[in-house]
């Protein structure tokens, strides 16, 4: 993972941290009022919303919280009490407005804007981290952007060489070799020198953040663990030669371990972290085992940037019945890794 950027002068007790909405006709805006509304949340960093006052204004009153949009100037301008800070780069018209649940280029224009916004933040040091609410790839689709997901832009806006996707949840940490490919696509991407260079990125940004001799175990991409070459040559050509190449780099990996068992093993306290080929092999894991918590963030980009693990859920936007877990855990997460640059609480 590339250096962040310097700590903003006089403000290296308190991160500030920058929270986007969405797509304002998904259940972002709603789980980012539902956190900001709890007290602890907004004492773990100094925090400011990339969005829309409106957007904001609007969840704000469908969840009943006690807040006001601000809109400041800067990021780090401060609000008086009750208010949050909004920082709209590019104000829009009519994004409140915008029925929820369903898909529209307008609002995909608006994700994608914001996240670019807090991304450029931190990049240029404004900010110390990002947490990313939603957005609805048709709609990003729709509004002219290929990029995939939040992961894609950040990609593309820093022009980092890999970026990789780790999963957390209490007691599980997932980092996926792939994302958003088709199977078809990910499968041949599992190469010895993909899963080398992922091992190794895993073990540097671990070794960095709290975990300095982390145990990694790589995920077999075949049933059983491809039984030899019998049911896939993958294990044997490509993930078992690269956990070699990693030992001998002094890294502590293990694999491939067989996808049926490794995440129990992982949970259980035999490893530090998973090394998973696929989008659904380790986001399935993460699900199962506690997905109200679960956070999503990226390894490779030089800013912090957490986000929830859900996507923007159009079947209950607007009904006020959103869960922010979440949201919640995203920026204690991102609080935590700004402030100690640790993964594990203190």
């Amino acid at each position: 993972m590339a250096a962040p950027p310097e700590p903003r002068s006089g403000r290296r007790h308190t991160p500030l941290i920058a929270l986007t909405l969405g797509d304002p006709a998904g259940v972002g805006p709603e789980v980012v009022a539902k956190a900001l509304a709890q007290a602890d949340v907004r004492a773990a960093a100094d925090l400011v919303v990339v969005g829309d006052t409106a957007v904001l204004e609007r969840a704000f009153a469908l969840t009943g919280a006690d807040l006001r949009a601000v809109r400041v100037a800067a990021p780090a301008d401060p609000v008086a009490d009750g208010g949050v800070g909004v920082y709209e780069d590019e104000p829009a018209d009519g994004l409140a407005d915008l029925p929820y649940g369903r898909v529209s280029a307008a609002a995909g224009a608006a994700a994608v804007a914001w996240a670019t916004t807090a991304g450029r933040l931190a990049v240029e040091g404004r900010v110390d981290g990002v947490v990313t609410a939603p957005l609805n790839k048709e709609a990003a689709h729709l509004a002219g952007h290929a990029e995939m997901g939040h992961q894609e832009i950040y990609q593309a806006l820093t022009g980092a060489e890999r970026v990789m996707t780790m999963l957390l949840t209490p007691g599980l940490r997932v980092v996926h070799l792939t994302t958003h490919r088709s199977l078809r696509e990910a499968c041949d991407a599992v190469t010895r020198e993909n899963v080398l260079a992922a091992l190794r990125l895993t073990h540097d940004f671990f070794a960095g953040h709290g975990i300095p001799e982390p145990r990694l175990a790589a995920a077999a991409l075949n049933p059983h663990g491809g039984e030899a070459g019998l049911m896939g040559a993958e294990e044997t050509e490509a993930i078992g030669p690269a956990v070699e190449d990693a030992r001998e780099l002094g890294i502590d990996a293990t694999g491939p371990v067989p996808a049926d068992t490794v995440f129990n093993q992982a949970i259980d306290g035999a490893f530090d972290g998973v090394l998973a080929m696929y989008h659904d092999q380790g986001h399935i894991a993460i699900k199962v085992h506690d997905w109200s918590r679960s956070v999503t963030m990226n390894i490779g980009l030089p800013f912090l940037r957490t986000s929830v693990d859900h996507g923007t859920a159009f079947d209950i936007a607007g009904r006020g019945i959103a869960d922010p877990a979440g949201m919640i855990e995203a920026v204690r997460l991102a609080a935590q890794l700004a402030r100690t640059g640790s993964l594990i609480a203190t």
